[in-house]
């Protein structure tokens, strides 16, 4: 491996280990799955690694292909994320729960939901941070096929570590 493909290796895991942030998800990932055995923590955590995974792999593989599909811009990804997910958070700082999350199983038996994909694969693994610097690096990366596998090493390394630090 050359120099400048180590360097161009290590700005993206830099990067995406600080925008998916591992360690941060942990007491997100306690609180929901709080009176959860050991199995099932652990099932929980490889379903929202892998549904992650998969999400940062297609934008990788195809996001910028889909969002000059639509029309939209990487800019205004992320800005209509980051509006998104604080529209979301808002009522949650007041202590009200948006419609978005899960009833209480006592409120509806049969309407809880699995909390691997929402929230924590999404947005909390693979949130509009992480896909739009993922497209960012596609297109840093783009005409490089090294570049290109390299990347695609790191998304899988850096998802790979959050699967070890949850568990």
């Amino acid at each position: 491996m050359n120099e400048e493909l180590l360097r161009f290796s290590l700005t993206p895991f830099v990067t995406l280990l600080v925008v998916v942030d591992p360690p941060g998800v942990v007491p997100i990932f306690v609180a929901l799955t709080e009176g959860a055995d050991a199995a099932k923590r652990r099932a929980t955590v490889r379903r929202a690694v892998v549904v992650a995974l998969l999400v940062a792999l297609f934008f990788l593989f195809a996001g910028r292909s889909l969002l000059s599909y639509l029309g939209v811009t990487i800019h205004a990804f992320a800005i209509s994320g980051g509006v998104l997910l604080f529209a979301t958070a808002l009522p949650m700082l007041f202590g009200h729960r948006p419609g978005l999350q899960a009833p209480e199983p006592k409120e509806h038996p049969m309407a809880a939901e699995d909390p691997a994909i929402f929230p924590l694969a999404i947005p909390h693994l693979s949130g509009t941070g992480a896909i739009a610097t993922i497209l960012l690096l596609t297109s840093q990366a783009s005409g490089y096929i090294g570049r290109f596998v390299a990347l695609a090493l790191v998304v899988v390394l850096v998802y790979g570590s959050r699967s070890s630090l949850c568990s």
